[in-house]
């Protein structure tokens, strides 16, 4: 299988996954250019993708929907509570209809050679799920946007061979900002971002011997910075009740503007 972060933040995420035989995006939140652009790097061109699966509907996630959709005439796999909000996006113009496909939670379903299996989160959007992929004996995960994480949500997240894991916000950082109360509130809320501390957390309960690789990502323009993310979490691992060391893990932190490395194994 491979990864790669074509970008994630809060001012856009889309995400690369598959096998030597399936390709697949996650998220879809900026320029189709931008995504193409990232494509190329990986040798992987629009006409090859066979899915695009959507987490939820906020523009950050979707604004290049439409365009990879017509373009490529790609299916679109969401929640029906997503697809019924992208409908509604004049952003997104027209996509054929015949292009959407509805997902629900907890039922797994196939793309070439890839299992996906989607997970609820907690999210103030209409439908919200992550991603895990299966592939023969190798498996990922992307989680992001959730506010709080749960033994739901844990359990989905174990015996991974790679991790793309949220770590959006400094909760300082948050609190002293130039954002509005309410917008603060929101971003703290069970319906909100995972913190760095709350990221850190929940790799503790997910670490083992054969995770290979865990990426940070969706972080704030605002309210974190990338060192502050990495060194966090490291911490929360060194200080967890778990018998592993942040050393003993590849970290990574996602970049908004670029790619990261492809992440094969």
């Amino acid at each position: 299988m491979r990864l790669c972060s074509i970008a994630s933040g809060s001012s856009g995420n889309c995400i690369y996954t598959g096998s030597e035989k399936t390709h697949l995006l996650i998220d879809a939140g900026i320029s189709a250019k931008r995504i193409e652009e990232g494509l190329q790097k990986l040798q992987v061109s629009g006409k090859d993708l066979q899915g695009l699966l959507i987490t939820h509907e906020h523009a950050d996630h979707v604004k290049g929907v439409g365009i990879l959709a017509r373009r490529y005439g790609l299916p679109v796999y969401a929640t029906a509570g997503t697809i019924d909000r992208m409908k509604q996006m004049k952003s997104l113009g027209k996509v054929d209809e015949s292009l959407y496909q509805v997902i629900q939670a907890d039922q797994k379903f196939w793309i070439g050679d890839v299992e996906i299996e989607p997970f609820s989160i907690s999210h103030d959007a209409a439908e919200p799920v992550a991603y895990r992929f299966i592939c023969g004996e190798k498996s990922t995960a992307v989680a992001t946007d959730m506010g709080v994480y749960n033994p739901y949500i844990v359990e989905r997240l174990k015996r991974l061979d790679v991790l793309f894991l949220e770590a959006n916000h400094d909760v300082q950082m948050l609190e002293v900002g130039p954002y509005p109360y309410s917008l603060k509130q929101r971003i703290l809320g069970e319906c909100g971002h995972l913190s760095n501390e709350s990221a850190g957390q929940l790799l503790c309960k997910v670490l083992h011997d054969g995770l290979k690789k865990i990426y940070l990502g969706h972080l704030s323009k605002e309210n974190n910075y990338a060192k502050l993310a990495y060194e966090t979490v490291r911490l929360e691992i060194e200080l967890g009740d778990v018998k592993y060391g942040a050393g003993d893990f590849d970290i990574q932190v996602a970049n908004r503007d670029c790619c990261t490395e492809i992440c094969e194994w």
